[in-house]
């Protein structure tokens, strides 16, 4: 998950993580504009998330670094700490506070993890800085949720919005998973675990929710201890639940909260179930950490469509990234892309280093078609109108998308 970058201005991910002021601003040009990109660039998600911020620098190099009168400069921070190889409260607190002391940020592209983005917002929202990120999909983010009524209110101090996103929402993919079990796979009983993260206790509530609307058999939802090594002795206790074990299991959660572990242990212990799992373990470090035998047991749902599926300016975009990286982009390249496209877009309409007035273009993006996903709109929430889900199965190391679902289409009854 990274961009590809201008010739002219590159800054590497440097920028000091943990410094809360702006230390060289002030030798800056008076006409450089900054924008920060925060996601994790240590751990696991580190593959992903260097396809993003090359996704990223293409956008910016596009414009050879200078947009109207202003010169581009693009930080590259990481928000997780080599200690725990995830991303940390204090890590994206020190990027966010960095941005906003630095009077040259007008963009902060990111976070790629939802409760990563419940940090930063109220921080980056009290400072008008607009947010485009190119992952998060928890609901409440930007959308009233019943489990927590403060949401989304509570990351928007100033009363004004400053986050938006270009991927789709969890209320969508939760139950387009269920959708997917239920009529694709044909499946009746059905196990959910999360992580007990913000990102996938939601996930996973949205799922179960759905499913119950499909008529599934929801056994359970429980939280998995994200510290043990392995799930075997949990795997049994499924396989041996009242009724029969499920034919089918849901997992809320990330590569990082032990996506791959779940998906090996149910394998080895619930040969016949199916292992289904949301964005956040579309990445190839889910499918290393996995292993061997995932052909036909285990799918994963993405908001947005496969790279290998982009068609016109996206498969463009692909093949310019193969051409440059000499590599395949992981699935969010794209998004990085799309999400510094609308920032690059708003400063070039506005042309002046003003917060308010970059966070208020960006918001008002409208039939955006100058990225690589499409025609699409934010709506009154700072969400895409985009809403095509990728169901993608995992064959000879690699995902392979095997249907595409649009997240608005009602569910047979």
């Amino acid at each position: 998950m990274r961009f590809r970058w201008f010739h002219l201005l590159l800054v590497i991910p440097f920028a000091f993580p943990f410094s809360a002021g702006c230390s060289g601003c002030n030798k800056r040009e008076a006409n450089t504009i900054v924008i920060v990109s925060s996601l994790p660039r240590t751990g696991s998600a580190k593959g992903q998330t260097d396809t993003m911020v090359n996704g990223i620098k293409m956008a910016i190099d596009e414009y050879d670094g200078k947009i109207g009168d202003f010169k581009i400069l693009f930080q590259d921070k990481d928000d997780a700490e080599a200690s725990s190889g995830q991303w940390t409260a204090a890590a994206e607190t020190a990027n966010a506070n960095a941005a906003v002391n630095d009077k040259d940020v007008m963009v902060y592209i990111g976070p790629y993890n939802s409760g990563a983005a419940a940090v930063s917002m109220p921080i980056l929202n009290k400072a008008g800085i607009a947010m485009i990120s190119p992952a998060t999909t928890a609901t409440g983010l930007t959308k009233k949720n019943a489990d927590n009524k403060d949401e989304p209110d509570i990351y928007r101090p100033s009363g004004k919005l400053n986050f938006t996103r270009v991927v789709p929402t969890d209320d969508l993919q939760g139950p387009i998973a269920a959708r997917f079990i239920a009529e694709e796979l044909k499946k009746k009983r059905v196990y959910v675990l999360n992580d007990n993260e913000r990102y996938g206790e939601g996930i996973a509530k949205e799922f179960e929710s759905g499913a119950r609307k499909l008529g599934l058999t929801v056994i359970g939802n429980e939280k998995i201890n994200v510290a043990q090594q392995e799930f075997g002795a949990l795997m049994t206790k499924i396989k041996n639940s009242e009724g029969g074990p499920p034919d089918a299991i849901y997992f809320g959660g990330t590569t990082q909260s032990k996506g791959g572990q779940v998906a090996k242990d149910m394998i080895k212990t619930i040969p016949n179930c199916v292992l289904v799992v949301p964005d956040g373990c579309y990445e190839k470090a889910f499918i290393d950490s996995a292993g061997a035998g995932l052909e036909g047991k285990v799918f994963v749902t993405f908001g947005g469509q496969d790279p290998t599926r982009l068609t016109g300016a996206g498969k463009a975009f692909v093949e310019k990234y193969k051409e440059k990286y000499k590599t395949d982009p992981e699935a969010y390249a794209v998004y990085g892309y799309e999400a510094a496209k609308v920032a690059l877009a708003a400063i070039k309409k506005v042309n002046k280093k003003d917060r308010d007035a970059i966070r208020e273009a960006i918001l008002a993006t409208k039939n955006f078609s100058d990225g690589a996903i499409g025609t699409w709109s934010f709506d009154q929430n700072g969400d895409t109108t985009a809403q095509i889900f990728t169901i993608s199965e995992i064959k000879n190391g690699n995902f392979v998308p095997v249907k595409e679902l649009n997240g608005l289409k009602p569910s047979a009854p």
